[in-house]
């Protein structure tokens, strides 16, 4: 479905989309979860996040960590995904959009429809704001790749083999390296940002991960950085691959 298609969703607050998810955070869903929290983007990483910020985090029961009964506790802040559901979304290289409708969770009580549009459901979840943001987000994939081929000779470490420790790297829940780009991608006050404004503040974030970027000497930290990054974006890890020979095929 593009914005256009006919859609609408009643949600009867039934809670159970907040159960046994996976919900990929980007840098922004973390900025917003911090904000709507009154604590610092560390503190929100530490609280309702795991692999290093770039996923929610659910408890053994399968709740949220920001559920209280059957409402979001921090809902003013809540991520892409969940301002989303029941729509899933795919972009390809161009960056073009594709919304498809998802499987409701078992048991839930939400109304499906087609009495408006996708984009009538977009702005009464103010998915806008997050959508516009991510794509300023999105530019730093292309600064990444152009840092990395500075730093690597393709000649000498084969690149299937790299882009295989990347990704293993940045998708690893547990027993991973610290890497300083995706500590500042995901805890923009350890930068010191500081803005009275959203757009301002994610202009000094992306501008600081840029030059974190430029001054990084790592190239296999970089890569790492480069696919967490992508995939918090909702692209796969093939999106910062573009140019090398044979990227391996992520299946998670």
């Amino acid at each position: 479905m593009d914005r256009n298609s006919g859609f609408s969703y009643l949600c009867n607050q039934c809670g159970r989309c907040c159960h046994d998810q996976v919900i990929t955070l980007s840098p922004y869903d973390l900025i917003c979860l911090a904000r709507a929290a009154g604590i610092s983007t560390g503190e929100a990483i530490s609280r309702y996040t795991i692999r290093r910020g770039s996923i929610l985090k659910f408890d053994k029961n399968g709740d949220c960590a920001a559920l209280d009964g059957t409402a979001c506790a921090l809902h003013s802040g809540r991520p892409l995904a969940c301002r989303l559901y029941p729509l899933g979304l795919e972009r390809d290289r161009r960056g073009t959009e594709r919304y498809l409708r998802l499987e409701p969770a078992a048991g839930s009580r939400g109304i499906y429809g087609n009495h408006g549009s996708v984009q009538d459901f977009l702005a009464a979840e103010d998915a806008e704001p997050h959508l516009r943001t991510n794509r300023c987000y999105t530019t730093l994939l292309s600064i990444f790749r152009q840092r990395i081929a500075e730093l690597s000779d393709f000649d000498v470490v084969e690149p299937r083999e790299f882009w295989r420790v990347a990704v293993r790297e940045a998708l690893a829940e547990t027993n991973f390296d610290f890497n300083p780009v995706i500590e500042a991608l995901f805890d923009p006050d350890s930068l010191g940002c500081r803005a009275e404004s959203d757009i301002d503040f994610i202009k000094q974030h992306v501008e600081a991960i840029e030059q974190l970027i430029r001054s990084e000497t790592d190239p296999t930290l970089l890569a790492a950085a480069a696919v967490i990054l992508a995939v918090s974006l909702g692209y796969s890890p093939g999106e910062v691959m573009i140019g090398y020979a044979s990227p391996p095929r992520h299946s998670g």
